[in-house]
């Protein structure tokens, strides 16, 4: 009788991981080290001998202000008499003016009755009941504060510009899928758009069409559709081989091959894409109020212009519903459909039954509520709000901004955060010798990639010399450097202790489902309440911003790691920190990366909004550029914010070197 011998437990090596500081002794990161010794014992003192100062040296710059001037002026001058502008940019205008108004009419002849009826109709149909719930939530809040209108502006602008993101980021995604040349091409331009702040995008757009609905839209358009074409190319290209060759086998041309394979095949990522598209169009709309889309975007500007916190939130309140509305439906809806089931109806009634059931019931309730003569929200059903909410932030000021014994006010934290963090660190960056910075991120960069990874990331820092704004990139990188440090801390506490406690990470699920969905402009809000303006408020918004994707990493990063080895590390008599520091962490390694990666662009696009509250540097310069029209300021100030996002790319992601053995 033969035995079966038991399951060996897998080995767990206690020791310190090998990608510490032990790494840095291996043969080929000293090599690494040593070459760059050499390199800056002979260019160093070249270089300071050649242009003293720590500045970038001037006659190393280029100045752009001139053609960039001239453009403008060409456009100023040529927009209403060249055929460019006359023939096609105009109807593109036209169209996207006739569009907006044709949904905002519509949902204003469909009334409030017609609309929350229609609106949590449709969410249930997709989503199912508890989110048909919220839906009619965000109706009545949005009625309830007054912000009827605006909303319904935001709705229309937000329907036609989901609608055109989504076609064209399928379009090309369509085209990078099926092709690897396009493929190619397109990838870096999507990744420059995905790292260029949204602010950069309204300037050449605004300058273009004007302050107005279409510069608005196109804005967003841009800003929203990189994302629905990735995901599109990712689900086409990673569709499986088999069933594409089993369709080839019976015959299909390409067209049939992509109907009845690629696309289905490509479902999840398709929704998942139109997903991250309805949530940066979100963002992107209330942002380009600045540049006159009306609406809730606008009611929340014109708030912060004047510091009214409470009209400021009034506004915002729909917004953030706005938000988890649309994210939830379209996750829900997802879902059901990856799941190969049907969304939620009674009976027998699916399909094209149960949706003209739903739109003729939503007709009726539009012509009931049109007969009682209410097209709009009721005057007298609105609750204000923004009394109370100045009241309040005027007590918290009164008492928790100064004076607050042992701990200090806000205001206090702020100016210490300030004097201790922020100004060390841009006095410092600003000291360093330009060609030191170039040495340190070229180091940076090889010791955790390769050759290509450093001289990408060294080229990039030099672009933002040669415009001639190193000074306010060092301090925008010191801000940037701050917040991120910041966030990582916080965001790895927690997400630890969330990866270890079901029930912790319970509580903080819908926490940060709320932060996730909000837009950008809303963490102002409470920032401007809390800490007037300054460097640190702009950190602050920015850490607020990133800390639920880093949280939301860790913890997935944490839980995925293989439970038997966690298990065989207990089971050698390791303690829970043992377990956590030389087991769970090395092995969630590439998430800890991925959160290291969101963290950076996610604080990078939110410290450039901080310009709107204070926080100087480059994001004043693209608010200031906006706000003159100056395309040479704005647009420069831009192109130094991809570089740097750009350079700590490079210098927190690890690059592997090819199987060919060739490179670093």
């Amino acid at each position: 009788m033969s035995t079966v011998a038991p399951p060996r437990r897998p080995v767990v090596d206690l020791a310190p991981p090998a990608g510490g500081p032990r790494a840095l002794l291996r043969p080929r990161p000293v090599r690494k080290l040593a070459l760059l010794a050499l390199l800056a014992a002979v260019l160093v003192p070249v270089a300071a001998l050649t242009w003293s100062g720590a500045q970038w040296p001037a006659d190393l710059t280029v100045d752009v202000s001139g053609p960039l001037g001239d453009t403008t002026d060409w456009i100023i001058d040529n927009r209403d008499s060249h055929p460019l502008f006359v023939y096609f940019l105009g109807h593109l205008s036209n169209a996207v003016v006739l569009s907006v108004r044709g949904v905002y009419l519509l949902l204003l002849a469909l009334g409030w009755i017609g609309v929350t009826a229609g609106g949590t109709l449709l969410a249930w149909r997709l989503a199912g009941a508890r989110i048909a719930a919220l839906t009619l939530v965000f109706f009545l809040v949005s009625g309830g504060l007054g912000m009827w209108v605006p909303t319904m502006q935001t709705l229309a602008l937000m329907v036609v510009a989901v609608f055109v993101s989504a076609l064209v980021g399928a379009l090309l995604g369509l085209a990078a899928g099926l092709s690897e040349r396009t493929f190619r091409l397109l990838r870096p331009v999507l990744d420059t758009m995905q790292v260029l702040p949204a602010f950069a995008y309204l300037l050449p757009v605004a300058l273009v069409f004007g302050n107005g609905v279409p510069a608005a839209l196109l804005a967003t358009v841009i800003y929203a559709a990189p994302p629905m074409a990735r995901l599109t190319a990712l689900g086409l290209r990673g569709a499986d081989a088999t069933v594409i060759e089993a369709v080839s086998s019976l015959g299909a041309t390409g067209r049939q091959k992509l109907l009845t394979a690629r696309l289905p095949l490509a479902r999840k990522e398709l929704l998942l894409g139109l997903n991250q598209t309805i949530m940066m169009a979100l963002s992107m709309v209330v942002i380009a109020s600045m540049i006159g889309a009306a609406g809730l975007g606008d009611r929340v500007y014109q708030a912060l212009s004047t510091v009214d916190v409470g009209a400021a939130l009034a506004a915002a309140l729909p917004i953030v519903l706005l938000a988890i509305v649309m994210d939830r439906t379209t996750a829900a809806a997802g879902e059901r459909l990856g799941a190969g089931g049907a969304p939620p109806g009674p009976g027998a009634l699916r399909g094209p039954l149960l949706w003209a059931a739903l739109a003729a019931v939503t007709a009726v309730l539009a012509v009931a509520g049109r007969l009682s003569g209410s097209r709009v929200w009721p005057t007298g059903w609105t609750l204000e709000i923004a009394r109370p909410v100045n009241d309040f932030k005027e007590w918290m000021v009164d008492h928790l901004y100064s004076g607050v014994p042992v701990v200090g006010g806000t205001a206090d934290w702020a100016g210490r955060f300030t004097d201790w963090v922020l100004n060390p660190l841009r006095d410092g960056l600003t000291a360093l010798p330009w060609y030191g910075t170039l040495l340190v991120v070229a180091a940076l960069a090889w010791l955790i990639g390769t050759w290509r990874t450093a001289l990408t990331a060294v080229l990039a820092m030099a672009a933002i010399g040669v415009l001639g704004v190193w000074e306010p990139s060092m301090n925008t990188l010191s801000q940037v450097l701050a917040a991120l440090a910041v966030t990582l801390v916080l965001g790895f506490a927690v997400g630890v202790f969330a990866a270890g406690s079901r029930r912790f990470e319970a509580l903080l699920r819908p926490v940060l489902d709320v932060l996730q969905t909000m837009p950008q402009f809303v963490y102002l809000i409470p920032v401007v309440a809390l800490f007037a303006v300054g460097r640190a408020p702009a950190v602050a918004a920015a850490v607020v911003y990133a800390l639920p994707a880093v949280i939301r990493i860790t913890t997935q990063g944490l839980r995925q790691v293989d439970p038997a080895a966690v298990e065989a590390a207990r089971s050698l008599g390791a303690t829970r920190w043992q377990t956590l520091r030389q087991v769970q962490l090395p092995l969630a390694r590439p998430a800890l990366l991925l959160a290291v990666n969101q963290g950076v662009v996610l604080v990078l696009a939110v410290v450039v909004i901080g310009g709107l509250v204070g926080g100087g540097a480059l994001g004043y310069d693209v608010v200031t550029g906006l706000a003159t029209g100056d395309l040479a300021l704005g647009l420069v100030a831009g192109v130094a914010i991809v570089c740097l996002g750009l350079v700590l790319d490079r210098v927190t992601q690890p690059t592997e070197r090819r199987s060919t053995g060739k490179g670093a």
